[in-house]
């Protein structure tokens, strides 16, 4: 069994994101803060130009630092760690401690409309012959259903894709929405952070909240 390291950051650990206008140096900073903290090598993290779509790339020791144009990234290689950034989206962690493989993904509106969680876990098993039931899944603190109001054009796709039980009165359930789409190829073993990023209190950084704020992470490792 592989040790597997992951955690999910929070407004006390500053943003994360370089894309947000903060200053450089400040992201700089808060990067180096958090390899101390959680004891990975800043050197060998792995991070995304995320775009809301559903590309999950495969990395490794050889991989460029920055993968653009992508949702999530999986990977078997000990000693890498990879990061999803968020303000709301679902930051989701995928691990296969008997294979040593694991995943980070972003999980907004758009990509679980896209199914890329499905295709995360898809690719775990088709590239690495993980088991469904071996996979364990953690959903982060994210925006939840009290709170993510949308319009009825989105509504719409909701009840004609996925179902009625994912709607309630102009709210829908993202969370709910991945849980079925991992069910229904056998994964099952799912956690989900009961903190919504609006409406909680908790620290962590949420778009519909202010949509100049910082990101959050989730990040893991294979130790």
């Amino acid at each position: 069994m592989e040790n597997i390291n992951y955690f999910f950051t929070n407004k006390d650990d500053g943003n994360i994101a370089y894309h947000v206008g903060d200053i450089k140096e400040n992201v700089d900073k808060n990067r180096e803060e958090l390899s101390k903290k959680y004891s990975f090598d800043l050197e060998k993290l792995i991070y995304m130009n995320q775009v809301h779509g559903n590309n999950v790339q495969v990395v490794d020791e050889d991989s460029a630092r920055l993968i653009e144009d992508c949702d999530g990234l999986i990977t078997n290689s000990k000693g890498l760690t990879l990061m999803v950034m968020v303000a709301d989206c679902i930051p989701i962690i995928f691990m296969d401690k008997k294979k040593g493989v694991v995943a980070a993904v972003h999980a907004g509106r758009n990509s679980t409309f896209q199914k890329i969680a499905q295709i995360t876990a898809n690719k775990m098993i088709d590239k690495f012959l993980c088991k469904p039931s071996d996979i364990e899944v953690i959903m982060g603190p994210s925006i939840g259903k009290c709170c993510y109001e949308v319009n009825d054009e989105l509504k719409n796709i909701v009840k004609t894709s996925f179902g009625e039980e994912f709607i309630k009165g102009n709210n829908i359930d993202l969370q709910g929405i991945n849980t079925m789409l991992l069910n229904d190829i056998g994964v099952v073993n799912i956690s989900i952070a009961n903190t919504c990023t609006k409406c909680s209190n908790e620290p962590y950084f949420s778009y519909r909240v202010d949509k100049k704020c910082g990101r959050f992470a989730g990040l893991v490792t294979i130790k």
